[in-house]
């Protein structure tokens, strides 16, 4: 997904790859914080957190932005291009792996590819489906036992069931079972 099928004001996340030259993984990533610092002062920036490879040579960046237009801005940015400019000869951003995402799309994401996630009212559809019935038996089976709890720890008890059994048991299903309604080939 670009970062320009996102609509205004809606968070957004990208994640940027780099190929380092093997030995300048320390040049590497002193210019990293730098350039770190740099973006936190932009204009609607969230953050920016770095991912060292185990092994190999490619560091990826998690970008997260206000919104779509802030982090075009700060992509095309003349403070950006310097700070690329300063680790041309130690690494490479490999632009054709980007990644944007906005919302629930890491929920609907196919294993090994980047593939573009589904429109959103199939996200919430499928997301609505997934959650309904878990939040029907949180109400009927857990819901009685915790009446005596204070609102804020019963309130905890409902996101804290819920969130993990659709993150790791219910959505990936539920995604792959609906996989040719989310994802229909092109030529549909």
């Amino acid at each position: 997904m670009s970062t320009t099928e996102v609509r205004r004001g809606e968070p957004v996340t990208t994640v940027l790859t780099w190929e380092v030259r093997p030995g300048r993984e320390q040049e590497f990533e002193e210019w990293a914080h730098g350039i770190t610092r740099c973006a936190r002062r932009f204009p609607g920036n969230e953050g920016v957190s770095w991912l060292r490879p185990e092994k190999g040579h490619r560091f990826h960046a998690v970008l997260r932005w206000s919104d779509p237009h802030r982090l075009a801005a700060w992509l095309g940015s003349a403070e950006r291009a310097e700070w690329h400019a300063r680790i041309a000869d130690v690494a490479t951003e490999i632009s054709s792996e980007r990644q944007s995402t906005s919302g629930m799309e890491t929920w609907f994401s196919l294993p090994g590819t980047t593939v573009q996630a589904p429109p959103r009212w199939k996200m919430v559809l499928t997301t609505f489906l997934g959650a309904y019935p878990f939040t029907v038996l949180i109400q009927w089976l857990v819901t009685p036992h915790t009446d005596a709890w204070p609102l804020p720890l019963r309130a905890a008890v409902f996101p804290l069931v819920l969130l993990p059994t659709l993150t790791y048991l219910v959505m990936p299903r539920l995604s792959r079972l609906l996989r040719h309604w989310l994802y229909p080939p092109p030529d549909q």
